[in-house]
């Protein structure tokens, strides 16, 4: 734990697994990352097999509160990303504590 995948890692790993030279990896990763975010910028859903998928929502506007010093404030409307992990990824995660292995492993 305590590790965090990087660009590099990812480059990296397509590196080592596809066989494309490291000069060629790092702009293979920036052009699918930059694919996804143009993609959820204009508000579209990106859904990734076995993995998850990425929505765009809007939330209203609404008063909140200063938790130091109780004054109402309002809060603006905004857009957030949602990400929901699929059932594959979910069991991948929680493997360990099934103690079973999934179907498709």
């Amino acid at each position: 734990m305590g590790d965090t995948l990087t660009r590099a890692h990812l480059s990296e790993a397509v590196y080592q697994e596809v066989g494309l030279s490291r000069h060629e990896s790092a702009p293979l990763v920036e052009v699918v990352l930059d694919r996804i975010s143009e993609c959820l910028v204009r508000g579209e859903a990106v859904k990734l097999s076995s993995f998850g998928s990425f929505s765009v929502r809007q939330k209203g506007g609404r008063m909140g509160r200063n938790p130091k010093t109780g004054k109402e404030v309002p809060i603006k409307p905004r857009r957030v990303l949602v990400f929901r992990p699929s059932h594959v990824l979910k069991h991948h995660i929680n493997k360990e504590l099934i103690g079973k292995p999934y179907p498709q492993d």
